[in-house]
């Protein structure tokens, strides 16, 4: 699946994942490929992006994502 993170100031990841880890507003998320539909607000916390070569994490303050068709759009605070 593709992965963005977008922040106001600058796009700050864009890539491949098999799996992307969130901290929801009602608790952590797991996003795997074929992922139902979704879109929900984010608190603060650390975002997981994990492919088969690498982990990289990244801090938000909060902010919203979408979950349509294999793509993760997450606007982070």
């Amino acid at each position: 699946m593709i992965v963005e993170i977008l922040s106001p100031e600058a796009s700050i990841f864009e890539g491949e994942a098999t799996y992307v880890s969130l901290p929801g507003a009602d608790g952590s998320l797991g996003i795997l490929n074929n992922h139902a539909p979704m879109i929900t607000t984010l608190r603060k916390g650390k975002v997981l992006v994990r492919n088969e070569k690498e982990e990289k994490t990244f801090e938000v303050k909060g902010g919203t994502v979408e979950v349509l068709k294999n793509k993760v759009i997450i606007l982070a605070e």
